[in-house]
């Protein structure tokens, strides 16, 4: 299933900075940025829920927030991009490049 994460964390301190680092780094071990605070994560699940009991043993919910996209199996539909950034397939294939 497709969930899309985002997060508002308060860097006014030094561990606010510090909880900021250690979020994005769980979601980009689950997920793709898509934007500064969001990501889209194609897990199962029992990945859904080891995510959301990482996250959420990190944040402070007195300063900080997190919110949960459920868009399930069919998400392709549901999602549309416009702009810039190049749009991001989960699914699709992966290309590594050797030169890299």
């Amino acid at each position: 299933m497709m969930v899309l994460i985002t997060y508002d964390i308060n860097v006014t301190s030094v561990s606010g900075k510090k909880r900021l680092r250690k979020v994005a780094k769980q979601c980009v071990n689950y997920g793709q940025r898509v934007q500064n605070s969001v990501f889209e994560c194609l897990v199962d699940p029992t990945q859904y829920a080891e995510l959301k009991h990482r996250l959420e043993s990190i944040v402070d919910p007195n300063t900080d927030s997190l919110r949960y996209y459920l868009l399930g199996s069919n998400w392709k539909k549901h999602v549309e991009h416009y702009g810039a950034k190049k749009v991001y397939d989960p699914e699709g294939i992966l290309i590594l490049d050797a030169n890299l």
